[in-house]
């Protein structure tokens, strides 16, 4: 039997997450009547979504757009999901097809949109379409999408740099989130509802090309931000990635969550500093226990590069951080300075 022939007939893994755990199973339910479709794993809960993902083979994901008893939670979980794995593909399932919602679907990648108002049946089919590498959605979602596009400057961000387009309540979104605080801390720090920062953050993600928290923090603190927290020019220190990555190597030490991300990902990757695999993941244990916001994302990169590390290393990384937590603390200042720098860019 030939591997394509194998891998047609073979089930196709499905993931399903809806926003109640009776919801959840009675759809996993509703599906395994189908033959040729495997329930690879089923969650209520965003946290239980990304571990899922991160330790089972899935090959479609059909995930509610309202996750944690939060509107848009799912799609927000998704971008997380495609961050970790680009080849997931997903059906995000809506209680709403307003055209906000729809295009924020798109952006997060999903390739399935599914009514409730649908039939179970109908899911299934729409199951089979997406893992076969088609697109699900009704003739009004796709014109959505289709208009959007029209109607886009072709600009891409690449850099930090590209904080320049963002706009002034974008970037103050952008350093709070980089001070470490949640939606919540967010939305009472700008005096704006937490459905209002959510849709801050779509924006920011699609106009600087990233699809998830974690690469919008790397992003960010990761290139020079021009005016460094305190008052540090980044001429002064002898370049960009001197600056960087001594800042964050301050701000780390000194318990910032988002600068512990950054140095855990500037170790993983060799950006700008010598590739250390031990000292990324003592980074993202550290980081995993302070930055409550970003905990099943950073949880979801440190099993993934835990793949990678011998027992030893791992070892010695653990030992590293729990070192170094009794030792971590997060003062205002340090704060309140990244969130100064990055609005500085205004």
């Amino acid at each position: 039997m030939g591997l394509e022939q194998e891998q047609s007939e073979r089930a196709i893994r499905v993931l399903v997450a809806d926003n109640t755990h009776i919801h959840t199973q009675l759809l996993a339910d509703a599906l395994k009547r189908d033959p040729s479709l495997e329930i690879a794993g089923t969650a209520s809960h965003s946290r239980d979504l990304i571990g899922t993902v991160g330790n089972q083979e899935v090959d479609v994901a059909v995930i509610s757009s309202n996750l944690d008893e939060e509107p848009l939670r799912g799609i927000e979980v998704l971008r997380e999901l495609r961050a970790l794995r680009r080849e997931l593909r997903a059906i995000i399932l809506l209680d709403s097809s307003k055209r906000e919602v729809v295009l924020e679907a798109f952006r997060a990648g999903a390739r399935g949109l599914f009514s409730r108002f649908e039939s179970l049946e109908t899911l299934c089919k729409c199951v089979h379409q997406v893992h076969d590498g088609q697109i699900w959605a009704s003739g009004q979602q796709i014109a959505f999408a289709i208009e959007t596009l029209a109607s886009t400057p072709s600009i891409r961000a690449v850099g930090a740099n590209g904080l320049s387009l963002l706009s002034k309540r974008e970037l103050d979104v952008v350093g709070c989130l980089a001070d470490g605080l949640t939606n919540r801390e967010i939305a009472e720090r700008l005096n704006l509802s937490q459905h209002t920062i959510k849709n801050y953050l779509f924006r920011v993600f699609d106009k600087l090309g990233v699809s998830s928290r974690l690469e919008l923090m790397t992003l960010t603190l990761t290139n020079s931000f021009g005016q460094l927290p305190n008052g540090t020019n980044g001429s002064e220190m002898g370049g960009t990635q001197q600056t960087t990555l001594t800042w964050c190597k301050k701000a780390a030490e000194e318990g910032l969550p988002s600068a512990q991300v950054a140095l855990a990902e500037m170790y993983r990757r060799g950006n700008g500093v010598a590739a250390d695999p031990v000292s990324a993941y003592m980074w993202y244990l550290v980081s995993e226990k302070i930055n409550a916001e970003l905990k099943d994302e950073i949880s979801a990169a440190k099993r993934q590069m835990g793949t990678t590390l011998t027992t030893d290393q791992i070892h010695e990384a653990q030992t590293q951080a729990m070192d170094r937590l009794k030792k971590v603390k997060r003062p205002a200042s340090v704060a309140v300075g990244i969130g100064a720098a990055i609005g500085a860019k205004s």
